[in-house]
Formats: C-alpha cells, structure tokens, sequence
C-alpha cells in the first residue's frame, strides 16, 4: 500500500460561539519492521507503503516485523545530551544504523534514564515510538515493549524499516518518541527525538545519547488539520457548538485514510459530564458533521470555562488515535481566543471560525 502525504488540514464546529478545530495517540508493539516498497519509476517516494507484519511470534499491536540485532558496533559518533531545560523530561539513548545491501534501517532502542514521571506512583509505563517523517503517522510507525512502573527503563529492541531507499536517507527525519501507556484513560507523551537521517552513514551504526524534547510546533502538512465550527451564546443560559467540517486531515491508517470523529469538552468539568462525540465518518480525509452541542450555563460561568475541541481517529478494538485539537476561552491565544471573544460580544448571534488544529496534546488536558 502506499501511504500518501497528509495535508493541511481543518475542521469546522458550530457553536453560540463560532470554533475551527483540527487535532492523534499511542498503542504497544513488540520489536517491528515496516516495508517500504521502491518509489515507482520516474516518481519519487512518497514515504509510504508499508506491509508491517509480526516477525516472531508472540509480537502485538498494530502490525510489524520483529527484528532483533543481537550486536551493533556503536563505536562511531556520539550525540551527547547538553543540560537545559529539557533534561527534566529524561534522556534516551539508541542507535540508528542503515544497510544499504538490504535497504533496512535499523534503530536499536537502548535504555532511557531520569524520565518525566507519568502516574500517581511516581512512576511511569513507558514505551517508545517510531516514525519516518514525512508520512502517514500511523502507517509508518513501530513501537517498543512496556516496561511497567520505571523511570530507568531498558528495552534493547531492534525496530526495522525494510525498504528504505538512498533517497529515503537523504529526505526523511527519524522521530523517537517516549510515551506512558495508561489503560484507564489515554497514553501520553512525555518526549521526543528528531534524527535527519542524511546524518547516518551507510553501514556504519551511529549512537545517540539525547536529551528528551518538547515537539515542535506543528508545521508539517502531514500533522496540521484545520477544523471549522461555530459557536454562539443563547440567552438567558447556554452555549451552543457546531462542529461543521474538517479539511485535509492527516492520514491515520494504512490505507491513506482515517476514521475522525470530534469530541468537545466544557473544562473544568468537574462532574465530568461535558463530553460530546460526534459520529465516526469513515475513510475521509475531507468529513462532514454538522453536529450541534448545547451546554447549559449561564453567561458569567463562561468566563472561566474553556471549550476543548479535538479530533481523532477511530480504530476498532484499540485505542484511538489523536489527530489534533484547539482550545477556546479567555486564556487562548490568536484566532482561538478571537472566536470566543466574538461569540461572548454577540449573544444569539452564529459566530463561524476556521482553526488549525495541533497536536499538542500533552498536558492540554485533551483526553480520550
């Protein structure tokens, strides 16, 4: 299959306040590789494809190739980790090595230390990701075994990408990512790294020893989506949410596509009862909703609440992935915060906005 680019993308939501919202998450795999089948002649790569398929038994998820390396030279260059500020978010060491006789890259993923603790305990379940960038997110990604209540963990797991041409090397960005599995809510990120891939020689194992980053802002067509909603306030108590349409969605699934639904949520929500979902709309990139939420309350309330509209990718039997989100209320910035000013000077009146999704979900407060 080949896995296409993603696209700006947007989504749109109706309210008694006017919103634009445009979001994607995490789920545990063994040792995987992922196929990547020759750009066709004359064209170049699209960074797709991917026959991901279990390579030894015993291996889970969403699909993958269990490839351990039981050696590696890592005798050449060193990536050390400066201190700064992202050193509260942990260190993660691993090597990258590319063997052009076979098209394979491999990453071992080596051990982390001093991670960002996730859970109540202190602790964390921590797991790490894989992704070729540019690309279909999930299409292309591989994932790590969970080492349960950790801040230390060791993997020493061998993730391959089989497939991967020169040119491959010469364009794509390795993502690592670090996440805490948590079966009671969703999975969080705590930090990732980003490795040009041109910086690997051929056939000889690079190692990296890095600190954890924040991700960057998001600018990559294949993760920004734009969503358009409307809002407005109905006197004498309640706020009404229209979510009307997403554009150019990231693609989520193998098959170029994904499955989004949007949720909004009025925080804080306390009593947890501000949760409204949309239906599924299959295989789309481009869905229409036209779906209307009320919430009761009263004018001065919205004064401290904040609407959290997100996107995600629906997926059967496991867990959904994020796409994207925005936030509107007093506190937000930018054309957010223009949407929900415009809604609370215009009572009874349909307020209609675009938003850019991102994919800040950690610590936003985005849930699924």
């Amino acid at each position: 299959m080949t896995v296409q680019k993603g696209k700006r993308m947007g989504i749109s939501i109706q309210e008694h306040m006017a919103i634009n919202v445009c979001p994607g998450p995490i789920r545990p795999i063994r040792q995987i590789s992922a196929y990547f089948p020759p750009p066709p002649a004359g064209g170049g790569s699209s960074g797709g494809g991917g026959l991901l398929s279990p390579l030894s038994p015993g291996a889970t998820g969403g699909g993958g190739t269990l490839s351990v390396m039981s050696s590696m030279d890592t005798s050449v260059e060193i990536d050390s980790c400066d201190s700064d500020d992202n050193t509260s978010l942990g260190t993660l060491e691993f090597d990258v090595l590319y063997e052009s006789a076979t098209s394979s890259l491999h990453c071992t993923v080596l051990k982390a230390k001093g991670l960002k603790p996730m859970d109540f305990n202190g602790l964390a379940d921590p797991y790490v990701k894989l992704h070729l960038l540019p690309g279909a997110c999930k299409a292309n990604k591989l994932k790590t075994k969970i080492v349960k209540n950790t801040l230390n963990p060791v993997w020493n797991e061998t993730l391959t990408y089989c497939g991967i041409t020169e040119e491959d090397m010469y364009r794509k960005t390795l993502r690592v990512s670090v996440c805490d599995e948590d079966k009671l809510t969703h999975n969080e990120f705590i930090g990732e790294s980003r490795v040009a891939l041109r910086r690997v020689k051929p056939d000889q194992p690079k190692h990296f020893n890095v600190c954890l980053e924040h991700p960057p802002p998001v600018s990559a067509p294949s993760c920004v989506l734009v969503r358009k909603m409307d809002m407005y306030f109905l006197p004498p108590g309640g706020l009404c949410v229209g979510v009307r349409r997403c554009a150019h969605l990231a693609a989520m699934d193998v098959n170029g596509f994904s499955d989004p639904y949007v949720k909004t949520y009025l925080k804080p929500d306390v009593k947890k009862k501000s949760k409204h979902k949309t239906a599924v709309i299959k295989k789309t990139l481009n869905p229409e909703f036209n779906e209307e939420f009320f919430y009761e309350i009263t004018f001065n309330e919205l004064a401290t609440k904040t609407l959290e509209v997100t996107v995600w990718d629906y997926d059967l039997g496991k867990s959904n992935d994020f796409i994207g989100g925005v936030s509107l209320g007093c506190h937000s910035q930018g054309d957010a915060l223009q949407h929900w000013i415009d809604c609370l000077k215009n009572k009874g009146t349909k307020v209609e906005r675009w938003h850019t999704l991102t994919n800040d979900l950690p610590g936003s407060g985005f849930q699924e």
